[in-house]
């Protein structure tokens, strides 16, 4: 892995509309990137607050459209790319008996295929620069969890894409890594696809969550599992 200055990074973070994507966002782009950004509702990028411009892209994950759209964003506005956030991300909860067949297709598509689907299209891009993939999955990736059977199953799954496509993009020197942030209290308990949130003892600060990856990018930081985000704040 290779320590990167950010500064005039060409960055693009999917699933920028949410809580924890617009942190990182903000984070990229107080230490100087470039930022490309991507996600399901107009209204909550434009409210991201960045400092400096942004290229914005609407639109789901697993549309390969939008995927050919992001591509063409970054070669037409930013000449290119230097690394790609992946932190959309999907929840649902109950036992898996009561989890309906439209929650576990929507759990993978926007929590597997879509960032499968979208990497395919931008991963020319990153050879070129030498770049980066930061993909951003749970703790229930290290720790799967009854209850969130198939939610767990899917973050699982994003992890394995990052270990498997480390060492298939090592000769391209383009890095892969792998982060299992600990609960964080985006909020996204509170909209699950299905089911309850059962009680969840206290969740981190997104800002520090977000903060944190951003510090493993510029750090060169492969692998960073949910003990590397330290304990919540009392």
């Amino acid at each position: 892995m290779t320590a990167r200055d950010l500064a005039g990074a060409r960055v693009a973070v999917v699933g920028a509309s949410g809580a924890l994507g617009s942190l990182v966002a903000r984070e990229l782009d107080a230490r100087g990137a470039r930022l490309l950004l991507v996600g399901r509702d107009a209204d909550r990028l434009a409210e991201v607050g960045l400092d400096g411009a942004a290229t914005v892209v609407v639109g789901h994950l697993a549309d390969a459209a939008t995927g050919d759209l992001v591509e063409q964003r970054a070669r037409e506005h930013l000449g290119g790319l230097d690394g790609v956030v992946n932190a959309a991300g999907a929840v649902a909860f109950g036992p898996l008996l009561e989890t309906p067949d439209e929650v576990v297709e929507e759990l993978f598509l926007t929590n597997v295929v879509g960032p499968l689907v979208l990497l395919r299209r931008l991963l020319p891009l990153l050879v070129e620069s030498q770049g980066f993939v930061a993909q951003i999955s749970a703790v229930v990736a290290e720790r799967p969890l009854p209850g969130m059977v198939a939610y767990s199953a899917s973050k699982a799954a994003l992890s394995a894409v990052a270990t498997a496509l480390r060492t298939e993009l090592r000769r391209s020197r383009v890095d892969v890594l792998d982060l299992r942030p600990p609960h964080t209290e985006t909020g996204l308990a509170t909209r699950p696809l299905s089911g309850t949130a059962p009680r969840l003892p206290a969740g981190h600060r997104p800002e520090d969550v977000a903060r944190r990856i951003v510090d493993a990018i510029a750090a060169g930081e492969d692998d960073v599992p949910a003990s590397a985000f330290g304990d919540p704040p009392r």
